[in-house]
């Protein structure tokens, strides 16, 4: 039986999150800008990525503040964005749950897509991996991702202080959004959700403050829910 070795999975999980690092700071720099377009200091700003952490609820959550939106919608709104993240932490209690308190809460918090997928892959892989070892490689990978996004966010509040308003940069946030989702299409049921919620969310743009996204959000998650169990059934047959 080797001993653990915390420290040798923590560098481990550095390395192996290195890459994400070219999707990580233009996706930050970018939400800093549009953020102070919407109107936000730099203090908001700030505030904003350190508290929430999550690019594609903090770019909602600002479009849907620049519409004037309640309070109760902007967060309802967001919070369905993030969905996926309840999802991710139940798969990970298998691996983290003995884990002392403070260090789930630290993993909560810093529980973002890439940390996510690197995580679960290596776990799967490396079964044998001590409850140290798995929390050691999780904030490994977050090393090199979260001041990143911290910074960054940071200089594209200040840049876009410089930037005149009449220099709209909205174009970038769809194509931000497509190059986040398109890799993430690789089963059917993948691809049945997304369709779903962009149908949805163009039938339902009637309703007040984009609360349709809410309503897609939720079919699209339903539908994609009733595929993957239609294919594990045939799977099984």
């Amino acid at each position: 039986m080797t001993s653990s070795n915390p420290k040798r999975y923590f560098l481990r999980g550095a390395q192996d999150a290195l890459p994400f690092v070219l999707v990580i700071v233009p996706f930050a720099l970018l939400f800093g800008v549009v953020a102070t377009e919407a109107g936000l200091n730099v203090a908001e700003v700030m505030g904003f990525s350190v508290l929430v952490i999550a690019g594609a609820a903090q770019f909602t959550a600002v479009q849907l503040m620049t519409e004037n939106a309640p309070t109760i919608i902007v967060i309802l709104t967001a919070l369905a964005v993030n969905l996926r993240m309840a999802m991710y932490s139940a798969s990970l209690t298998p691996f983290l749950g003995k884990a002392p308190v403070w260090k789930r809460a630290l993993v909560a918090y810093l529980m973002v897509d890439q940390a996510y997928a690197l995580s679960q892959i290596k776990y799967e892989l490396e079964p044998e991996l001590s409850v140290p070892e798995r929390f050691a490689y999780y904030i490994g990978t977050v090393v090199p991702l979260a001041p990143l996004w911290y910074a960054a966010s940071y200089i594209g509040a200040v840049a876009g202080t410089q930037i005149p308003a009449s220099f709209a940069l909205d174009f970038a946030l769809p194509i931000t959004f497509l190059a986040m989702v398109a890799p993430a299409l690789r089963t059917i049921a993948h691809v049945a959700a997304a369709a779903t919620s962009v149908v949805l969310a163009l039938l339902l743009t009637w309703m007040p403050y984009g609360s349709g996204l809410l309503v897609a959000a939720i079919g699209a998650m339903i539908v994609g829910a009733q595929i993957e169990g239609v294919m594990a059934r045939r799977a099984r047959t």
